[in-house]
């Protein structure tokens, strides 16, 4: 019995979607911006990396092939020719460019409805909801209230954060309240309880993830969020391609975020990992435990948090460059029938204007050395990809996609 691992490399996307102009990000390109910056030296950074972008692993499963598909052009230092797997684009039909509609649809089940969103004020969150908020959770108040990059405001309001007891309330682009707060001055454990309460005001409005942020450091300049962060999601609508491999009697590992972006819902086992690296070692480690028929799920974050948002191009192309190193890792553990899958959620474009995420189409890689190599086209759907995961576990067809294979 094959098992499928399923790496989604989160925000590299590769190229707009068809309404991206309707989101603002016409033109937006997370892989070929950062390409292209680095053929042009733009992505050097001392220390860090220097010169062309250098996928090789990658490339060679059909990367820049598929940007190619993409995008009408193939970014420097990419090819054009795959040389296994199969290959090809996924084009996201939820509505929206967050978190939990990408990783949905690529479980397949695309969101049916809008998601509620806080509007781009000061304040940004109803006085209700604040209010609200304040009395259950018996706070002293809120801070922030607005739109704002996460490392930023930190740095902007954790000082006063330490000496009022008030969280940090922040909101982006996305369907979020996130929540930052000190471990230790705050307490993690308070941290998630008062979370635990956003989560239910926050309900009724659509708003798809409370996210708690924990940071330490003493002051501006040196607060650094920790590993701890915890998601409280809305559960998908319908059972996803987790919930029917665990109903099937299957192990479901899920690494990083992936349990919280689903609420748990079809999760044998949690992995937690702080890092691109640890990630990486996680899956592996999964890898070497699971039986037959095993599904592994993992969400690689930093692409997004680390890199995107903070419109890092040198750290994003270095972030990738590692991660390609790895890869044949990876595929020296799969066994002869295993299926390995590469693909993203959304963009994050570090070249683009704003912090938030792109509206872009993705890439999809399929590698095992059981399949033939081969293009399988632009997916209007990121549920194919859940569809062909799942016939190739031997599990019955869900109700959305349908399998390239």
């Amino acid at each position: 019995m094959p098992r499928a691992i399923l790496c989604i490399l989160d925000s590299v996307g590769i190229g707009g979607a068809p309404d991206a102009a309707a989101y603002g990000d016409a033109g937006a390109d997370t892989l070929g911006h950062i390409a292209e910056a680095c053929a042009e030296g733009r992505g050097d950074r001392e220390g860090l990396r220097r010169g062309p972008l250098q996928l090789p692993n990658l490339d060679a499963l059909g990367l820049g092939a598929a940007a190619g598909l993409s995008s009408g052009h193939v970014p420097p230092g990419l090819s054009d020719a795959a040389r296994g797997g199969r290959f090809g684009v996924g084009r996201e039909i939820s509505k929206g460019k967050d978190t939990p509609s990408g990783h949905w649809e690529i479980a397949g089940v695309p969101v049916p409805f809008e998601w509620g969103y806080f509007p781009r004020t000061e304040p940004s969150f109803p006085d209700a909801l604040v209010t609200a908020f304040v009395e259950q959770a018996g706070l002293p108040g809120i801070l922030g209230d607005k739109h704002a990059s996460g490392t930023e405001i930190i740095d902007e309001l954790g000082a006063e954060h330490i000496r009022t007891g008030k969280p940090i309330c922040y909101t982006s682009v996305d369907s979020v309240f996130q929540i930052a707060a000190h471990e230790e001055h705050f307490g993690l454990d308070r941290l998630y309880e008062i979370c635990e309460i956003a989560f239910e005001l926050t309900a009724p409005l659509n708003i798809g993830r409370v996210i708690a942020r924990p940071f330490v450091g003493e002051a501006s300049g040196s607060f650094k969020r920790t590993g701890n962060r915890r998601d409280f999601a809305i559960s998908p609508p319908e059972p996803t391609l987790l919930d029917r491999a665990a109903e099937a009697g299957r192990q479901v590992y899920a690494i990083g975020k992936i349990s919280d972006i689903f609420a748990g819902s079809g999760v044998t086992h949690k992995m937690k990992a702080t890092g691109l690296m640890s990630l990486f070692d996680r899956t592996l480690e999964a890898m070497q435990i699971s039986p037959k028929g095993t599904l592994i799920v993992t969400n690689f974050v930093d692409f997004d948090s680390e890199f995107g948002h903070r419109r890092d191009v040198p750290g994003y192309a270095a972030a990738l460059e590692a991660f390609d190193r790895r890869v044949p890792e990876l595929i020296a553990a799969m066994a002869e029938d295993d299926l390995v899958v590469f693909t993203a959620d959304h963009g994050n474009d570090p070249t683009w204007t704003g912090t938030d995420h792109t509206r872009e189409q993705v890439p999809i890689l399929m590698f095992s050395p059981a399949l033939s190599r081969g293009e399988i086209g632009i997916r209007t759907g990121l549920s194919d990809i859940g569809e062909t995961v799942a016939h190739w576990l031997g599990l019955a067809a869900g109700r959305h996609g349908r399998s390239v294979l």
